[in-house]
């Protein structure tokens, strides 16, 4: 995986409606270009790095890619659950994204509670992973620096 870190951004968009309402795991989505255009070598997979939406802070989060056997999805999706509480939905906002590092293959599983175990057992693994040294300084790298001229009333 010669691209990472990839750095990405898009609009998000509306998914499956499942991250919170059956996995209690919000998730953004990525619109289809962005899944489209991601790099070849980026296999499907969960992933960790750093995510903010619109101007705001930078936050760990974990990624899937991929078809999301469970579910048994037609279409490759990028799906982004960011480890901070947002008071309301940001449909629409852009999300930019830093993936730095992999941790598992897709796989499929025998029951929902298994599933939210493991993407339970993912976050922890990121949270420890993105507290390195190489890792943490990428939380401040100027993809996510927002131009002081776009700085609108102190945000």
């Amino acid at each position: 995986m010669r691209h990472l870190p990839y750095f990405c951004r898009g609009q998000v968009v509306r998914g499956f409606g499942r991250g919170s309402k059956q996995l209690g795991i919000p998730t953004a989505n990525f619109p289809e270009q962005v899944v489209d255009n991601l790099p070849a070598d980026i296999s499907t997979g969960i992933y960790y790095g750093w995510a903010s939406v619109g101007n705001g802070d930078v936050h760990k989060m974990v990624v899937s890619i991929g078809w999301n056997p469970y579910y048994k999805n037609t279409k490759k999706s990028m799906e982004t659950h960011i480890m901070h509480t947002f008071k309301e939905d940001f449909y629409g906002e852009i999300l930019k994204v830093a993936i730095v590092g992999y941790l598992r293959p897709e796989k499929d599983f025998d029951s929902l509670e298994s599933l939210i175990s493991a993407i339970q057992g993912d976050i922890e693994e990121a949270k420890k992973r993105l507290d390195l040294p190489e890792h943490l300084k990428l939380k401040e790298d100027k993809f996510f620096q927002v131009p002081k001229s776009k700085i609108m009333n102190g945000h």
